[in-house]
């Protein structure tokens, strides 16, 4: 697998799919997600003449954790930028999914846009913690518990259930997953990032990228409600939003014909 080495010296390994002299279109995946959960989306991309990049993100995939102090999210969205810089990326549509998305606000909050055409942000609302100005953020999680909701893990709110998803979205969400590969549990450099990715507000982030900006919800997202979007577009200098029927957080592999259909408009506009 080919990798980049980072502004503190991690490689960071990534795919690459398509056609070396498409306009690149750079996928980063959501927290414990691997690059290789973008295959959907890399064949159809690859198909239709783009170059291809997923990012195994520290501590993801098969890139390695790296030093203790980086677990934070600004580290992550460097570590982006770091990626497009090494492999001289230029016109770059960046999609980034769940904490993979806020990560790409990080970079474009560090000032770090060179390179990108326009961004795409998968069901992830920019502001996880509810508060009198964001009604849109994890499902439960407000200032009374800002500090403990996610001391262990990601809690499970109880909305849309696995088994209401019907056989043919588990079965897509299974092929995606390797679960073998998967380690049980949270590492304390896990529990760290997550703990930063929950604290953070990307709003003003949003209104400061100078490219467009789509932000794509699962109707049955199981963390938020799915007018994030709309919300979040609304920040935006140029902004949009969609709304993917049938879809939980994981939109893009539990209806990839749709996800894929529009991305494949969005980069053709």
């Amino acid at each position: 697998m080919p990798e980049i080495t980072t502004s503190d010296g991690v490689r960071l390994h990534y795919l690459e799919a398509g056609v070396p002299t498409g306009r690149p279109v750079v996928l980063v995946a959501g927290f414990k997600a691997a690059a290789t959960t973008w295959k959907p989306q890399s064949t159809a991309l690859a198909k239709a003449g783009y170059r291809v990049i997923a990012l195994d993100r520290r501590g993801h995939g098969s890139s390695p954790v790296g030093p203790d102090g980086a677990h934070t999210m600004d580290r992550h969205g460097a570590d982006i930028a770091d990626a497009i810089a090494a492999l001289s990326l230029q016109d770059a549509t960046v999609v980034g999914q769940s904490m993979g998305g806020n990560s790409v606000w990080a970079m474009v909050a560090a000032g770090r846009s060179d390179g990108i055409r326009d961004i795409v942000i998968v069901d992830q609302t920019p502001k996880m913690l509810n508060s009198d100005d964001w009604t849109f953020g994890f499902y439960g999680y407000d200032a009374t518990n800002a500090d403990t909701y996610f001391a262990t893990g990601i809690p499970d709110p109880g909305r849309h259930p696995l088994r209401t998803k019907g056989p043919v979205r588990i079965a897509r969400l299974l092929s995606a997953l390797d679960l073998k590969a998967a380690k049980a549990g949270f590492t304390a450099a896990e529990l760290e990032l997550l703990h930063d990715h929950a604290k953070r507000d990307w709003r003003p982030a949003i209104g400061a990228a100078s490219v467009p900006v789509l932000f794509v919800a699962g109707r049955e997202s199981e963390f938020w409600p799915c007018e994030h979007a709309a919300a979040a577009a609304s920040l935006a200098r140029s902004g949009s939003s969609a709304v993917v029927e049938k879809a939980g957080h994981a939109t893009n592999l539990e209806q990839p014909k749709a996800f894929n259909d529009g991305l494949l408009r969005w980069l053709a506009r």
